[in-house]
């Protein structure tokens, strides 16, 4: 499946890697007019699990999420309300669906739509140009990596480069 159009991205960061326990702590977007929407996520009461490890390499705190964060319900709002009806991708299907599962479920909410993986948009030869563009790319914007939002933004402009690789070839 490929797109002339250029789609939405979504990243999660969570309390750590377990996907049993684990919880997103922060979700953010590119939406396809290349703005830019986060949110941290303020920790449900049964939402225990934190890996100091994980903390380590996004550099957010539980403090912080439960000082500054955002209530599941409402995230889960904003995030049908800028995506209802898109197709929405993410570069770690396994782990985003389970968060963005995990994330509705406690809010009680349906998402108003689709998350799929970025290698749906790409065949075998752009996917052989993602690492090394993404690198690239992460150069070139100068921001840090592990913030969900700087993740989503740089997914977005990986995928146009790697478009416009393939334009060129």
């Amino acid at each position: 499946m490929t797109t002339s159009i250029t789609p939405a991205f979504i990243d999660f960061e969570a309390s750590s890697l377990d996907l049993i326990a684990s919880y997103p702590i922060e979700v953010g977007l590119c939406l396809t007019d290349g703005s830019i929407h986060s949110w941290l996520i303020h920790p449900h009461v049964l939402w225990l699990d934190w890996s100091e490890s994980a903390q380590q390499i996004h550099g957010i705190t539980r403090e912080t999420l439960e000082k500054e964060g955002v209530q599941v319900r409402q995230v889960a709002h904003h995030l049908n309300e800028l995506l209802d009806g898109q197709l929405v991708f993410c570069d770690a299907w396994t782990f985003d669906s389970f968060w963005l599962h995990r994330l509705y479920r406690t809010a009680n909410m349906v998402p108003s739509f689709q998350l799929e993986s970025v290698s749906m948009l790409l065949t075998p030869e752009q996917v052989e140009h993602w690492a090394p563009t993404r690198q690239q790319v992460i150069a070139e914007l100068g921001v840090p990596v592990h913030r969900a939002a700087n993740d989503a933004r740089i997914l977005q402009a990986t995928w146009q480069k790697v478009m416009a690789i393939q334009t060129i070839s």
